[in-house]
């Protein structure tokens, strides 16, 4: 019989703040790990909670330089990107083979940037070869979204490593920002293709997409440029609040087709806009503007989902 390890709670997490207006980094909780933690897969998980958290922030508009450790958005991208390749149809991709972390994956146009996460994790993975590198991937992705303020999210673990490159399945399975239209008919169906496929309906593409209130786009890796949210190391549902209360008009200053917000300071992609010219996915970016509570248990919901497709045989990591 195996015993159950418990759940990883907010209480064992550092937890880093973002940047103040005037660029001050602001103080961060220490480290509070249980005293008990003999079982191997317990350990090793816990220690994985810390991998993302490199306490690296950036003022809000401030280009982050890209040498500089993965910070917690990226550790989550990673999973994203990880997962996002799954087919229901051929029951092939996502999560559960753990390949992203194979250069014939990283290599993918949508993954540009992501090594340098992978590589982040690498000694973690050689201190603790128990874990498989795909529960690692999926877990340092709810640990970065609880560390950043967002929802509790259930994990599971217990998924078992592809060993063989072969089983990457072709890029181009990723969410595309631009279908050629801007904002238009193709882009939207484009959306809903790549997620139906994955078995996903309009309230949970417009759930994942809240993420977007992470981060930035980088012109070396998307050829995006910009911040969705002014506050990128933050997970709220400030991402619905600003795409609908905001007038977003094209950047002509841009390499690549995009919007800005007045003030230049923000961006969006044609994706993002299209949420809110499509009225099927727009009544869900009004419900999640005014209500995060709501956008929260939708999103821990649908990203439960995500990270466990194609999986089988999960064991719950409970608290």
């Amino acid at each position: 019989v195996t015993t159950r390890p418990p759940r990883v709670s907010k209480k064992l997490i550092v937890r880093g703040e973002a940047s103040s207006s005037d660029g001050t980094v602001a103080k961060t909780n220490k480290v509070a790990l249980p005293s008990s933690v003999s079982l191997p897969r317990r350990t090793a998980l816990l220690a994985a909670a810390l991998a993302p958290l490199t306490l690296v922030t950036q003022p809000a508009f401030a280009a982050p330089a890209r040498k500089s450790p993965p910070t917690p958005e990226v550790s989550f991208g990673l999973a994203w990107h990880s997962s996002g390749t799954y087919d229901k149809m051929t029951k092939t991709g996502g999560n559960g083979g753990g390949t992203i972390r194979f250069k014939e994956e990283l290599a993918h146009g949508g993954n540009a940037g992501l090594d340098k996460a992978v590589k982040r994790l690498e000694p973690l993975k050689k201190k603790h070869p128990e874990i498989s590198w795909a529960d690692l991937i999926a877990f340092v992705g709810v640990v970065a979204i609880e560390t950043m303020g967002g929802p509790q999210i259930n994990f599971s673990y217990g998924r078992v490593d592809e060993m063989d490159p072969a089983k990457v399945t072709p890029d181009g399975r990723l969410p595309d920002a631009d279908k050629g239209d801007g904002p238009g008919p193709k882009t939207r169906k484009g959306l809903r293709d790549v997620f139906a496929r994955m078995g996903f309906g309009d309230r949970e593409i417009v759930a994942l997409s809240g993420a977007h209130a992470l981060g930035r786009c980088h012109a070396d890796a998307s050829g995006y440029v910009g911040p969705w949210s002014g506050t990128p190391l933050l997970f709220n549902n400030s991402y619905f609040v600003l795409l609908k209360g905001l007038e977003w008009t094209p950047d002509d200053t841009k390499a690549k087709f995009q919007y800005k917000d007045p003030s230049g300071n923000l961006m969006m992609l044609p994706s993002d806009i299209a949420l809110i010219e499509d009225k099927k996915f727009k009544k869900y970016v009004l419900e999640y503007a005014k209500d995060q509570k709501a956008f929260f248990t939708d999103f821990a919901s649908a990203f439960e989902k995500l990270e466990t497709l194609g999986t089988k045989n999960l064991t719950p990591l409970k608290a």
